[in-house]
């Protein structure tokens, strides 16, 4: 197969699903000690803007941060060991609502030095949240 000049390719590909339920009742169990755990620090304020509003919305948000993290993980191969942690790994929405990935060092440099680009997509319904991450492979002459 010949491909064209250019052209990106898939380094790793991870997804995650997670019961809305096993997230909420871990908070109601841990409290801001779990979210702490595993949001970063923007996401930590998102969580707890939304969860004023509506605390269902909160723990949503809640579950699909975490889903996106596991799904990260998987992609780049990692499972949570380190560098990757939960709250080094942001997922963020750019200003028209798509979501992206952010990541805090040290898991920002050791991801630079071995990939491209990241992208995430998250999608819930009444019970369950899915996270879905296509990881690019570096473009080819960068430094190794």
């Amino acid at each position: 197969m010949n491909v064209p000049a250019g052209a990106k390719h898939i380094a790793g590909i991870g997804v995650d699903l997670a019961h809305i339920a096993r997230i909420e009742r871990v908070y109601e169990r841990y409290g801001m000690k779990f979210a702490r755990r595993v949001l970063g620090r923007e996401e930590i304020r998102m969580f707890q803007q939304r969860g004023r509003r509506d605390p269902r919305r909160g723990i949503r948000f809640l579950a699909s941060r975490f889903a996106a993290k596991e799904a990260f993980s998987k992609a780049i191969g990692l499972g949570m060991h380190g560098p990757m942690a939960w709250s080094r790994m942001q997922t963020l929405n750019a200003p028209g609502g798509k979501p992206q990935v952010s990541l805090e060092d040290p898991l920002a440099s050791w991801y630079a030095s071995r990939f491209g680009a990241a992208h995430v997509s998250i999608t819930d319904e009444s019970d369950l949240v899915v996270a879905f991450v296509v990881v690019e492979a570096r473009a080819s002459g960068a430094a190794q």
